[in-house]
């Protein structure tokens, strides 16, 4: 695996375009409000906080945090997708939490301060800002809208992991692999992306021949198209047919958890117009 991602500050980013006395203002595609959970944020509570927070570029292939290591930031995704691993001492790994521009890269014990028992690995490449763990402390001590939208997200991630747990106990190979190829769908405005069948298959806690099987049935359906990791979607109609009811109990919960911008709004307006 590839090292943590490099950080730079915010203020270089910004610095351009800064005008003395007011507000600090970005291009969309940079703006820290690309994040949800910044962008719920009060404006009093969103100048607080925007000089201490980072931008992070997100690689494919990055470790955001490693099993055992102190967290000592959250990182608040604009763009790109993570998701998180837990590996067995015998080796055996499984995926959880899939995670875009609307939560962010980060696990509870930035509340205890304890190592964490789970590695965040990038998926999808983007960037990210990223805010120091004392600061996010002071903000929950605060009860300001951050921690407001931090529980709010954190019961969204509580429910997702619950739906994974239930997922990979109770529905076929080829029904979780829809399910998670939608859920990386849904939070790039893309309708294609690159993820590894070796991946999928420490994702899924299965054997590779297995996930080789389940992409294969969804190509010849015309469903997707799956070539040396790279997966175009070609019939979304299709893939939701054939994906287990976990997805929209789980989408339901994030658009619950994000009233203004449900997770997928814009990438399934994006498709609809292609």
């Amino acid at each position: 695996m590839k090292t943590q991602p490099a950080p730079g500050t915010c203020s270089q980013v910004l610095q351009s375009r800064l005008r003395p006395g007011r507000y600090p203002t970005v291009d969309e595609a940079l703006s820290p409000r690309r994040n949800r959970l910044l962008a719920m944020c009060s404006e009093e509570d969103y100048a607080r906080l925007l000089p201490d927070v980072e931008f992070v570029r997100l690689t494919r292939g990055d470790n955001v945090f490693r099993v055992g290591e102190p967290q000592t930031h959250l990182y608040f995704i604009t763009a790109g997708i993570v998701i998180r691993l837990y590996e067995a001492e015998e080796g055996d790994s499984t995926g959880f939490a899939v995670t875009g521009c609307e939560g962010e890269a980060g696990d509870v014990s930035f509340l205890t301060g304890k190592p964490l028992l789970t590695q965040t690995l990038v998926v999808e490449s983007g960037h990210a800002y990223r805010l120091k763990v004392d600061v996010v402390n002071s903000e929950v001590v605060r009860g300001s809208s951050l921690a407001v939208a931090l529980l709010r997200h954190i019961q969204t991630t509580i429910t997702q992991m619950t739906l994974d747990i239930a997922c990979a106990r109770h529905h076929a190979i080829e029904q979780q692999l829809c399910r998670w190829f939608l859920d990386c769908l849904d939070r790039t405005p893309r309708h294609e992306f690159t993820m590894t069948q070796e991946l999928l298959s420490h994702i899924l806690g299965v054997r590779r021949e297995s996930v080789t099987a389940a992409a294969g049935h969804l190509k010849l359906a015309g469903v997707i198209d799956y070539y040396r990791g790279r997966l175009v979607l070609r019939d979304r109609a299709g893939l939701e047919a054939r994906v287990c009811g976990c997805y929209e109990v789980a989408r339901q919960a994030l658009s619950m958890g994000h009233i203004n911008d449900p997770v997928g709004h814009a990438a399934r307006q994006g498709l609809a117009s292609r």
